[in-house]
């Protein structure tokens, strides 16, 4: 499993049905539904403007199985992430294996202090991931769209 930042041109490679490298096939599976798959694409925009890379191509072999993403900067130092795995490439540890590469990543860059995230009370399998991953259980939130959420954090 490898991380690749992802560009404006892989998302828009990805918006029109195409792989997002010559040499990385796209899974069964969508990554994500087109609706999704532009607001990723904004918010990595939004977010290189405060830092980058702000977006990953997660790509098992020669196949692109998931997108992980700063969703925010929290403050100096401090990234919120998301991740998302295609439905078809689920239960494969491809999340693990994406959560673990970014806390490696982050822990080589000066620039990330901690890493942040999210999940809602009953995604246990994402809570697992976070887990894996070196994060802890730092809170919890209620957010008027998601409803109850789990905060998690891993220091760089």
């Amino acid at each position: 499993m490898r991380l690749v930042p992802a560009t404006q041109t892989h998302f828009a490679l990805l918006l029109d049905g195409q792989p997002p490298e010559p040499e990385v096939a796209l899974p069964d599976t969508p990554v994500a539904e087109p609706e999704v798959l532009a607001m990723l694409a904004g918010l990595a925009e939004a977010v290189s403007a405060l830092f980058t890379p702000s977006a990953w191509l997660i790509v098992a072999g020669d196949e692109l199985v998931g997108l992980m993403s700063v969703t925010s900067v929290l403050d100096e130092g401090r990234l919120q992430i998301g991740y998302g795995v295609a439905p078809g490439s689920q239960g494969r540890g491809h999340a693990s294996a994406a959560v673990a590469a970014l806390v490696g990543w982050a822990q080589s860059d000066d620039r990330v202090k901690a890493l942040y995230a999210e999940t809602r009370t009953d995604n246990i399998a994402s809570q697992r991931v976070l887990e894996r991953g070196g994060f802890v259980r730092t809170g919890e939130r209620l957010d008027e769209e998601d409803g109850a959420l789990f905060c998690w954090q891993v220091d760089c």
